[in-house]
């Protein structure tokens, strides 16, 4: 497993699903007699599923700081019958239309945000809340009826990259996004090696450099073969491009930027954030109107991919979502989950509903063999609390009992709890490290949880 992490980073939860989600592609391949792995569907996987995969880029951030979000789908089901609407009667034009729902997605997001945040009601019952209310304004608005979308909402939610230049023998379009993301592989290790001479670290070997390469190379050229050899007017699918775009921007914000590291901080432990200067209250405001604009997203996304918006749009959307952050290896507690890992989870859920699909399973089993999944996903993240391996609250405790940390450094190390964990192979926190109260005798003189 050392040598997996010197290859590929990350952690074991995530290794495990990236090989579940190997071996489900492997494994309905050959079940199928073929039927996986081909061009046609593997672009119907992205295009048929991208509305979850950018629900669940959000859900990760508010199951981390330690809420969940259940009015997902209904929000969906409202911002697309609010854009399929206005669209359709006031004669806007598509652009438009998409902004001012977005917008609406916004403001339910400020909504929920300020109950959670501000009023302190649990983002469980505000969003149950939520859920029943967006989900009969969908039906009242709409009147229970289905509205078409215009053909440019429909190339966003279900259309293909353009073909142009000379005959390569595949899509020009996915064989430039093929050649893009194969050079910042390798601007990506460079980049590495030089901040790890600059801060003094041991960079990786040039073995390990080099393999790490050649497999993520090899894998860029397949997907690029897979999606640029398909039947002619077919691409990399649209709703594809607008998914990287998100996880690219997404992860650069929760692991790069401050305010991933008070997502991270907060989840781990909101009464450490909070000596330390986070504001609880923004951190979770941000997350849940983060996650309503991401609803909004997907919801114009899967008119586009319907080809119109209906009064049943969005049903049990948010179990999808929740499903694939877990199965992504975010733990249950909080503190603890990537959007990296969303996704690959998501992809796993997306790749046992297809190769189902194709070897003929009834939708009654699909829906027992994803409970099981999801039951064993978690019962694993349970499992491997219980054999000691380092969590965030033990990472904060451990570092305040054993070197009187500063609450400026507390925070970093809640946001990177693998630098306790690997200094000290830190057990799972105690009960006594999750009872941690705030002090009124802060040197602002209140309470510190605010």
């Amino acid at each position: 497993m050392k040598s997996l992490k010197a290859l590929f980073g990350g952690d074991v939860r995530q290794f495990t699903m990236l090989f579940a989600l190997i071996a489900l592609l492997l494994f309905f391949q050959v079940a199928t007699g073929g039927k996986v792995l081909t061009p046609s569907n593997m672009m119907n996987l992205i295009n048929g599923n991208s509305y979850v995969l950018i629900l669940a880029i959000g859900m990760v951030m508010v199951i981390v700081v330690g809420h969940i979000d259940l009015s997902v789908g209904s929000v969906a089901a409202v911002v697309g019958i609010i854009v399929a609407l206005t669209i359709r009667d006031w004669g806007i034009p598509w652009w438009l239309g998409i902004l001012i729902g977005i917008a609406v997605g916004l403001v339910i997001g400020l909504w929920q945000g300020w109950w959670v945040a501000y009023v302190g009601v649990p983002g469980f019952i505000a969003t149950l809340a939520g859920m029943m209310f967006f989900r009969g304004l969908n039906q009242y608005i709409g009147k229970s009826n289905s509205v078409p979308v215009p053909e440019q909402i429909q190339w966003l939610g279900g259309g293909y990259l353009p073909e142009w230049g000379p005959n390569t023998g595949l899509n020009n379009s996915t064989l430039l996004l093929g050649i893009i993301a194969i050079a910042y592989v390798i601007w990506r290790e460079f980049q590495l090696r030089r901040r790890a001479q600059r801060i003094g670290d041991q960079p990786n070997s040039a073995l390990v450099v080099g393999m790490r390469v050649t497999v993520l190379v090899a894998v860029i050229v397949y997907v690029t073969y897979l999606y640029g050899t398909g039947r002619p007017g077919t691409s990399f699918p649209v709703p594809g491009v607008l998914l990287v775009l998100l996880i690219i921007g997404y992860h650069i914000l929760t692991q790069r930027m401050a305010l991933g590291r008070h997502i991270y901080a907060v989840g781990g432990n909101k009464a450490a954030a909070a000596l330390s200067g986070v504001s609880t209250r923004r951190t979770y405001f941000f997350a849940m109107a983060n996650m309503s604009v991401l609803a909004a997203l997907a919801g114009i996304v899967f008119i586009g991919r319907s080809t119109s918006s209906g009064p049943f749009d969005g049903t049990n959307w948010e179990l999808d979502a929740i499903a694939a952050v877990f199965i992504g290896g975010a733990a249950v507690s909080g503190g603890i989950g990537t959007v990296t890992g969303s996704i690959i989870g998501g992809l796993v859920m997306a790749t046992l509903n297809n190769g189902l699909q194709l070897m003929g399973v009834g939708s009654d089993a699909t829906q027992m063999i994803k409970g099981l999944v999801l039951l064993l996903a978690v019962a694993f993240d349970v499992y491997s609390k219980q054999q000691g391996k380092p969590s965030i609250t033990g990472a904060l405790i451990a570092a305040l009992q054993r070197t009187k940390t500063s609450p400026e450094e507390l925070a970093i190390v809640a946001a990177n709890p693998e630098i306790e964990g690997q200094e000290a192979g830190l057990q799972t926190a105690s009960s006594a490290g999750d009872t941690t109260h705030p002090k009124k005798d802060a040197p602002n003189g209140r309470n510190t949880t605010e």
